[in-house]
């Protein structure tokens, strides 16, 4: 029985009777990114009927927090601890000789927009991409292999341009162009969140194979297949697999687009990738992503493993949560035990210094959520004084993903310690409780609250 990729979560998303069907024929150029934005990409969709082609699409899959954690069989309190294991402990994975994605070969007359129905998201947009490929490569050093989600511009037949900005891609790329030999990748479509949430670990700072962080998270070995035209594998139950170079010495100007935190990004000269081969599964699904959504709660997922881990050298931290808001990169919201006044504030420099694209962050105590902004708004609003509880640093450095980092260059930062004071001897900031308020079942008021 199927258990690994694409198809095997659409039916695990059905049974948790958290799969929309779409029956209404879409078109692809901007109608189905509004459907997946009307819904914050945070409801998994089957789009079944698009416009001038037989494959359906798959989106929305992987952008809500309390799905994203029932796919990976974990929860909010056991996540870190899961995450962390599996970096530290990478498991094999497995090559078989054959595969469901394997089932449809393309050598000839490759033309994307023909074959594969790829939207357009934003009115600005330079051309249709691709936004929930996952690039894979192996590192020309050690053989490791590498994943990372990517944008891929589709420039028409079997070009795309890549936007590469990880440094350790950016490098391998440019030390082979040196030497004027292309770079070998494969652009997987139709994942689980397994493999999602194993690309989002930074391979410069762990220098881990990928699919064996992968093999680790599920539990078994992923399961891979050779690429028909590079020297890569692939896992076998992907959807589409699209195999190409990278090649030197060529650049096609990527943008604008429509990015992260909801602005335009530039235009800039990105390296092309010429598509040799195409392999898919009969009747294929294209997985799609409004622009940048499920990718970047993964990523938050595995910054919030960092961040826990870094401020454990400083504070008695009990949970963190790099923030929707904030792109799940620039915003976080920090629980601690505080054991001394400064703890706030060690916790707040400990969080800024430790990533350059946190941009804020608020620490509070164990009893204010730090899931509910509403409760983070509440500790802000009864627990801080500016003179006292904020701390700023300007002229830092930020991120190009964040537009207000682009008018100097640099970004200012702010941390505010939400906390309250230890002497708290009149009880003045302890908080109102219900006794037995956890334990009651408003359904049994009102039965047909579900």
């Amino acid at each position: 029985m199927e258990r690994q990729m694409l198809r095997y979560t659409l039916d695990k998303l059905e049974d948790m009777n958290h799969l929309m069907m779409c029956e209404k024929e879409v078109k692809t150029e901007y109608e189905i990114g509004a459907v997946l934005k009307y819904f914050r990409n945070k409801e998994p969709i089957i789009f079944n009927k698009v416009s001038n082609t037989s494959v359906k699409c798959a989106g929305g899959l992987y952008g809500d927090r309390d799905i994203l954690y029932k796919l990976l069989d974990m929860n909010r309190e056991n996540r870190l601890y899961k995450y962390m294991n599996a970096i530290a402990n990478p498991q094999p994975y497995k090559l078989v000789n054959n595969g469901p994605v394997k089932e449809n070969i393309i050598k000839r007359n490759i033309d994307l927009p023909r074959i594969i129905p790829i939207p357009k998201f934003n009115g600005r947009d330079s051309a249709r991409f691709i936004t929930a490929g996952v690039m894979v490569v192996k590192d020309p050093e050690t053989n490791r292999y590498q994943t990372s989600i990517r944008r891929f511009q589709v420039n028409g037949g079997n070009n795309l341009c890549a936007l590469i900005a990880s440094p350790k891609l950016s490098k391998d790329f440019y030390e082979l162009e040196k030497q004027n030999k292309p770079m070998e990748v494969a652009i997987v479509l139709g994942y689980d969140a397994y493999f999602l949430l194993a690309s989002q670990v930074p391979s410069a700072t762990y220098g881990v194979d990928k699919y064996e962080i992968d093999s680790a998270l599920r539990g078994e070995p992923l399961e891979l297949v050779k690429c028909e035209s590079v020297d890569l594998l692939v896992p076998a139950y992907a959807e589409i697999v699209l195999e190409g170079r990278l090649i030197p010495g060529k650049r096609e100007s990527e943008g604008p687009f429509g990015e992260l935190m909801g602005y335009y990004g530039g235009v800039s000269h990105c390296p092309i990738i010429e598509i040799d081969t195409i392999m898919h599964r009969n009747n294929p699904i294209f997985q799609v992503a409004f622009p940048c959504r499920e990718e970047h709660l993964a990523n938050g997922l595995i910054r919030e493993v960092e961040l826990y881990n870094n401020l454990k050298n400083f504070v008695d931290v009990v949970d963190v949560n790099v923030t929707e808001g904030g792109g799940y990169r620039f915003n976080a919201f920090v629980s601690i035990n505080k054991k001394q006044e400064g703890d706030g504030k060690s916790a707040i420099l400990a969080s800024l210094g430790f990533n350059r694209e946190l941009k804020q962050v608020v620490v509070v105590d164990p009893d204010v959520n730090i899931y509910d902004v509403q409760d983070i708004e509440w500790a802000i609003t009864t627990r801080t004084q500016a003179g006292n509880d904020l701390v700023t640093v300007e002229g830092g450095l930020g991120s190009s993903l964040e537009p207000s980092h682009g008018l100097k260059g640099k970004t200012d930062k702010i941390g505010i310690d939400a906390t309250k004071p230890l002497n708290d001897m009149n009880g003045r900031f302890e908080r109102a409780v219900i006794p037995g308020y956890e334990d009651i079942d408003i359904s049994e008021y009102f039965p047909d609250i579900k």
